[in-house]
């Protein structure tokens, strides 16, 4: 479990699932392509939708909610980090969104 920034997110697209746990107002404004978007409050509930035997990254907006998820799937037995910054990170880096 660590706090990884967007270019290693971006290296990491094919070999990582990417879960964003943001509501789906946020997610309508623009996501990572091939992202997997559970909300955080439905977390708990969805996880049989993600591969253990894959790493995950937790995405959010500013990289808080994505730390409660990073942790939350660490406790569950996922090996999971968190992007730091979050999707503003992101998109300051000018890294493609969907």
């Amino acid at each position: 479990m660590a706090d990884i920034t967007v270019h290693e997110v971006h290296a990491r697209l094919q070999q990582a699932q990417l879960v964003d746990v943001r509501e789906d107002a946020e997610v309508a404004q623009g996501r990572i392509p091939g992202t997997i978007h559970i909300p955080l409050g439905q977390l708990p509930a969805r996880l049989s939708e993600l591969d253990r035997t894959r790493p995950v990254i937790a995405i959010c907006r500013s990289g808080n909610r994505s730390g409660r998820a990073t942790q939350f799937l660490t406790q569950a037995g996922y090996a999971c980090d968190n992007m730091a910054g979050g999707m503003l990170a992101w998109q300051a880096a000018g890294l493609p969104t969907a």
